[in-house]
């Protein structure tokens, strides 16, 4: 029979934790699968995850930010002073440190940086600067490189000389560079053991590697590995510097964080990640960030019922179909905003492909839109035996589906095109553009054939 501390981890924590056994601590977290690692520590009150990431250590305690989702890492990390938090983040993978400061408020995370040492906050700082879905975003400065000059025997007695740091990072390749930085080839550490110590790095090592610009963005980057199959490349300025390196591990890592970001930005969870072990006011303030725009565009759809509440009071039977033409044409608009963004991650279209998306959506828009107009408008006949009442909620829909549509394919667009996140801002500018837009058909064709209703 499991005990309770089997049942409830966090317990023996709690436990560990008070007895200051830190080899015992260690242990045990070892033993823990990476999402009950996170499930434990989230249940620890706040005093005691600070001093867990305390007992543990700053080796210890990054093994434990590196397992747990980025956003709860933060939230951790945030809690202790700046010296040691900076001590913790040493021991983090460059490309991981950024993100983690990432998100953090901005006063917090310069107050760690501030505590680095100042060469790591500079490079941090770079890396913080860049699209955090570019390659500049994703790339990590643990790699090797040397100059052309170099002989092989030089790259052996300076790999020797620094192994234990070497030993850290991933080396599959050696990139060698110019006199300016500038990338100039790359050596398989295989044709290094192998090759004449006396030989120059410039004979030995492949010229011409390929590589990435540091403003390339993860579509691009995504169809870069595909079509190249390297699991890392080497990232180069304007003028051919060599800046890092970015993982294919790192591509797959910010595609799942873009996937559960959309994932988020359609459920109206805005800012980052959330997670019942945030503080009450920080979960609080990002769903109200949400909630408080999405009443102002409530309102600004509410002024159309409100310029025509005289057809509204003689027609009363129309209030019953103004939230089904808008729930119906936003189901559809939403469709469209779906495929979009999907296309766009595939890279099967770009934001300037603004025409072909609306040659696409407005001709689906249409036929879905008669389909779905005569559906509603024969059920609103049969309900209220008038034909014209038919008419108008029938027309209404097909016209509000083809706007919604059409609208729906060219946001993600227009809003990738302009920086901003699709899946965040798509959805609520289609929502008020449609509802306006429904209400406006629904009451205007309503008011000029009044007299018939």
């Amino acid at each position: 029979m499991a005990t309770d501390h089997e049942n409830r981890p966090w317990e023996e924590l709690e436990d560990l934790i008070a007895a200051e056994g830190r080899r015992d601590l260690q242990e045990y977290l070892d033993e823990l699968e990476p999402g009950e690692l996170g499930r434990s520590i989230s249940r620890l009150d706040r005093e005691d995850q600070r001093r867990l990431l305390l007992l543990l250590g700053p080796e210890g305690a990054a093994d434990v930010i590196d397992v747990v989702p980025e956003a709860q890492g933060a939230d951790l990390i945030e809690q202790l002073p700046p010296v040691e938090a900076a001590g913790i983040l040493a021991e983090v993978p460059s490309d991981h440190k950024a993100d983690l400061l990432s998100e953090m408020p901005r006063d917090e995370a310069e107050s760690i940086l501030e505590a680095m040492d100042p060469r790591e906050a500079a490079e941090t700082r770079r890396l913080i600067g860049h699209e955090p879905d570019s390659a500049g975003g994703l790339m990590i400065t643990e790699y090797l490189a040397f100059p052309d000059q170099a002989s092989v025997g030089d790259v052996l007695d300076d790999l020797r000389a620094n192994r234990r740091q070497v030993a850290d990072f991933s080396v599959q390749y050696i990139y060698v560079t110019g006199r300016r930085g500038e990338l100039v080839g790359v050596l398989p550490v295989r044709d290094l053991v192998f090759a004449d110590p006396e030989t120059a790095v410039a004979q030995t090592m492949i010229p011409g590697p390929r590589r990435v610009a540091v403003d390339s963005q993860l579509d691009d980057l995504r169809r870069f590995f595909d079509q190249h199959g390297l699991l890392a490349a080497p990232v180069v300025d304007r003028a051919g510097r060599l800046l890092g390196v970015v993982r294919e591990e790192a591509l797959e890592e910010a595609s799942t964080r873009r996937v559960t970001r959309q994932f988020l930005g359609f459920s109206g969870i805005v800012g980052g990640e959330e997670y019942r072990s945030m503080p009450l006011r920080v979960r609080s303030g990002r769903r109200l960030s949400w909630l408080s725009i999405n009443v102002v565009l409530n309102v600004i759809a509410a002024t159309v019922i409100a310029a025509y509440q005289d057809t509204l009071a003689a027609a009363i039977a129309l209030a019953v179909f103004l939230p089904m033409i808008s729930d119906m044409s936003g189901c559809s608009g939403n469709q469209a905003v779906a495929v979009s963004i999907r296309e766009l991650t595939l890279g099967l279209v770009r934001p300037g492909e603004l025409l072909r998306v609306l040659g696409k959506e407005a001709s689906l828009g249409l036929i879905n839109g008669l389909v779905l107009g005569l559906l509603l408008g024969g059920l609103a006949y049969l309900w209220q035996g008038n034909v014209w009442l038919g008419l108008i909620v029938g027309v209404a829909l097909a016209a509000n589906t083809v706007v919604a549509v059409s609208l729906g394919g060219l946001l993600p667009l227009l809003f990738r095109r302009w920086r901003l996140d699709p899946a965040l801002v798509a959805g609520p500018a289609l929502t008020t553009v449609t509802d306006m837009c429904g209400f406006f058909l629904v009451l205007s064709l309503a008011t000029a054939l009044l007299p018939r209703l």
